[in-house]
């Protein structure tokens, strides 16, 4: 079991930072995608903008396991 206030501080990090960060990502994401059909370059993009969107599960897991930030 990991710490509890750093469960604490994950949740509010997930509530106030990564729902919302990743929701603006995943609307460019899914606007850019497309264009990496023709554009190869963007493949760079869409890839960081896709763990982007997964930040949410990161901080999840930060909650479950009450993990620091090292």
């Amino acid at each position: 079991m990991g710490n509890v206030i750093f469960s604490i501080i994950w949740l509010i990090i997930l509530i106030f930072i990564g729902f919302w960060v990743a929701g603006i990502a995943a609307g460019i994401y899914i606007i850019v995608l497309p264009f990496t059909v023709c554009i190869n370059a963007l493949s760079g993009l869409t890839d960081f903008l896709l763990s982007v969107v997964q930040f949410p599960k990161y901080c999840a897991q930060g909650i479950v396991d009450g993990r620091g930030f090292n």
